[in-house]
């Protein structure tokens, strides 16, 4: 496996993985804008295996959208431009910005210790606000702990019959953490980087410790409702899918046999803040948009957001707080900010410029191809935000 796909796989993804700006101004998009470039980039991942992609673009051009493959397998309809979907790891970017938005209200600090707000986990008094938004914790990932030397230690099940067994199974975040908390840590609070989907069940924890209200009504108070996200929600143990939506599939091995399953309701406790939201391309891009612009942070916070470790580097670029940075290099925009986000099933992508008006959002669907997308998913995500970020 080269080095691009274990860093895939590392930061959380599995067989997929892995509105309008305010005082922006951009024309309007046209009834059947002709952007085969983008019809033809959706297409590759179709191509690689994936069962379907719906794709988002808002540039200099307008906001074009469109989708590739099918909706349900064994049917003809491409998938809906306004389907849900899950968004996987894509979470951890409004888990970090609802965190980030008590920073700014001076309720806690960057750099405040987590252990006396959550007594009850017996953390490492080191561990801070920041680390565990920049992934430097050290704490274990309670979904499997992905070792230098290739290995990996396991943690809940969440790939194979076992998680097909326990799908609609719902996990407390608490468990979660004292799950994690019971492991070797990876390394000293500070130390290292390493992605821990532990982090952001730690960090929706704290988001309720400070609040008093549970995470999604927080989330509903803070960020849907003033952004208008109605197609947006951290569902909890509810494994349905609000219609339209794109069907979804997983495919894996058993016992020397393979088998494909529809996993479009399944219960995503087990991945909790760190990955549970379902969300469309266009509440995804509308969000997005708000964030880099500055309708959810203050200027200070964005600029933390955006300070990367340099021990992280992927496939996505490096992570900040909550967010990766890549630079694209000439020819291109420079600087874009994206989280991506995969689970069984299910894969999703958030790019947008620092100044939020060129956006990118997407999601794919597992199909029942017999090759592995994984090895054909990087070239056509290289393809695509280049396509979308370095065009003319």
């Amino acid at each position: 496996m080269t080095k691009t796909l274990k860093t895939f796989r590392r930061i959380g993804l599995t067989a997929l993985a892995a509105a309008l700006l305010a005082g922006v101004t951009a024309p309007a998009a046209s009834a059947g804008q002709d952007r085969p470039e983008l019809q033809r980039a959706a297409q590759e991942f179709v191509d690689a295996g994936f069962g379907g992609m719906q794709l988002r673009v808002r540039d200099e051009r307008g906001e074009w959208t469109g989708s590739a493959g099918v909706r349900e397998l064994g049917g003809t309809a491409k998938p809906p431009t306004n389907g849900h979907f899950r968004v996987g790891s894509t979470t951890k970017n409004f888990t970090a910005t609802l965190v980030l938005q008590f920073v700014a209200e001076g309720r806690i600090g960057l750099d405040t210790p987590v252990a006396g707000l959550l007594p009850q986990f017996g953390l490492d008094p080191r561990i801070t606000v920041r680390m565990l938004l920049q992934h430097t914790s050290g704490l274990f990932n309670h979904t499997g702990q992905y070792n230098p030397d290739g290995t990996v230690t396991p943690g809940i099940p969440w790939a194979g019959q076992e998680w097909v067994d326990k799908r609609f199974h719902t996990y407390q975040p608490e468990e979660l953490v004292r799950l994690a908390v019971s492991k070797p840590a990876v390394f000293a609070p500070g130390a290292g980087w390493s992605y821990s989907n532990t982090n952001y069940v730690v960090a929706r924890l704290l988001v309720e410790k400070l609040s008093g209200r549970p995470f999604a009504d927080e989330l509903d108070r803070r960020i849907l409702r003033p952004l208008k996200l109605r197609d947006t929600l951290s569902p909890g143990a509810w494994a349905g899918m609000p219609k339209p939506y794109a069907h979804a599939y997983y495919r894996y091995e058993n016992a020397g046999q393979w088998k494909t399953i529809d996993v479009t309701h399944q219960n995503p406790t087990w991945i909790s803040s760190a990955g549970d939201m379902i969300s469309t391309t266009k509440d995804l891009q509308t969000y997005f948009s708000a964030l880099q612009s500055g309708k959810l942070l203050p200027a200070w916070l964005l600029a933390e957001m955006r300070e990367t470790h340099p021990g992280s580097e992927s496939l996505y670029g490096f992570y900040g707080l909550g967010q990766f940075s890549q630079d694209l290099g000439p020819g291109c925009v420079g600087v874009v900010l994206n989280h991506n986000g995969g689970l069984n099933g299910y894969g999703s992508l958030m790019y947008s410029t620092p100044d939020g008006s060129k956006t990118l959002t997407a999601s794919v669907t597992g199909g029942d191809a017999a090759n592995d997308p994984t090895q054909a998913f990087p070239a056509a995500l290289n393809k695509l935000v280049r396509t979308v970020f370095c065009g003319k």
